[in-house]
């Protein structure tokens, strides 16, 4: 790798969404991402009271530490606004520092742009950075462009190219949102990061964030190169 590449740690959000994992590789995700200097931990709602007890505050003082970020109608987005509103009251209530939502993608198929403000917007207005969760590589282009557009209208702070169930992210994805969010919104690419290549690749097309399990190893990876 050349020496003018960026790091890739201040940009990796370290997932854990495995639903077989328990409170053991909840602590080991916080800790080795407050090791490796990563830039959030992405666990789901039910965890995330155990993960801010393990990952210290941000602050004046404290040092740097990663954002905790809490899952919102994970992984398909198929329930009543309320109820995902809810989640996400919960998610801040926890302790989360961001906010990664799915969005309605059943009205969205409707082409039903009310419906899909009524379900982000209220999740928007509680104050924390909300990336909406676009599932790329499964939409229409009308479809994309729609989603963009409301997800921006209603104060979404990121755009992801999708929950990482799914074929993996590719740059054209990531150049793709970057187009369409015109600079109104950033991108975290997400789903199959497996090597440095296409993670550089990510970085490249647009993306400022990195949704991944395999941290880690990139960072081993890249360390392994120096």
């Amino acid at each position: 790798m050349s020496q003018d590449l960026p790091d890739l740690a201040p940009l990796i959000d370290h997932a854990l969404l495995d639903p077989h994992q328990g409170s053991q590789a909840i602590l080991r995700c916080c800790d080795e991402a407050r090791h490796f200097g990563f830039a959030g931990v992405c666990v789901a709602s039910r965890w995330l009271a155990l993960a801010r007890e393990r990952l210290p505050l941000q602050g004046a003082g404290r040092g740097a530490s990663p954002l905790l970020i809490g899952v919102v109608g994970f992984p398909f987005g198929a329930v009543p606004a309320a109820i995902k509103r809810a989640e996400a009251e919960a998610a801040a209530a926890a302790g989360a520092d961001e906010l990664d939502v799915v969005p309605d993608f059943g009205a969205l198929a409707d082409r039903d742009s009310a419906s899909l403000q009524a379900d982000l917007a209220p999740i928007c207005e509680l104050g924390l950075p909300v990336k909406v969760i676009l599932e790329v590589g499964r939409l229409d282009p009308e479809a994309l462009a729609l989603l963009v557009e409301v997800s921006i209208d209603v104060g979404a702070r990121f755009l992801k190219t999708g929950s990482g169930y799914g074929a993996p992210v590719t740059a054209d994805q990531v150049s793709q949102l970057c187009g369409l969010a015109r600079g109104r919104a950033a991108v975290k690419a997400s789903g199959g990061i497996a090597d440095l290549e296409q993670a550089y690749g990510l970085v490249a097309a647009g993306a400022i964030r990195l949704g991944t399990s395999r941290g880690v190893a990139l960072i081993q990876a890249l360390r392994s190169r120096a």
